[in-house]
């Protein structure tokens, strides 16, 4: 659950890796069933986990799922985005946010995928987030 008075981790996180990754790749919460034409998809939700001050500080933990045609392709952009979530969004203010904390739960790894025709891996990631003042 988000602390009163903040922001929606999910959107602000969808929201900055649309922008960071950019057109090529599509960077959404749901799937559908044209997933297999729209590759690579970055899949971003917010797992029921984590907790609040009640207040501002909100502790959401995130599954960040990418879907690529091979399993090299799924693996590469993980990795980018695990570099981008510790290095550049840490410290950022975006969506209406500030995400003073970003850490690793999970790191990147294979998952598997009911549809043989994907690669899927995915990762657990940590995000302190309070609304900007």
């Amino acid at each position: 659950m988000a602390a009163v008075g903040s922001v929606d981790v999910e959107t602000l996180l969808i929201g900055w890796l649309q922008a960071q990754l950019g057109g090529g790749v599509v960077v959404r919460d749901e799937l559908d069933n044209r997933l297999a034409n729209e590759l690579p998809t970055v899949q971003v939700e917010r797992v029921p986990a984590g907790d609040d001050d009640g207040l501002r500080l909100d502790r959401a933990l995130m599954d960040v799922n990418v879907y690529a045609a091979t399993r090299s392709a799924a693996a590469a952009l993980s990795a980018q985005i695990r570099g981008l979530l510790l290095t550049v969004l840490r410290g950022s203010t975006t969506g209406g946010g500030v995400v003073t904390s970003v850490s690793t739960i999970t790191a990147p790894g294979w998952r598997p995928y009911e549809n043989t025709v994907l690669r899927r891996y995915g990762a657990t990631y940590e995000l302190y987030v309070h609304p900007v003042s």
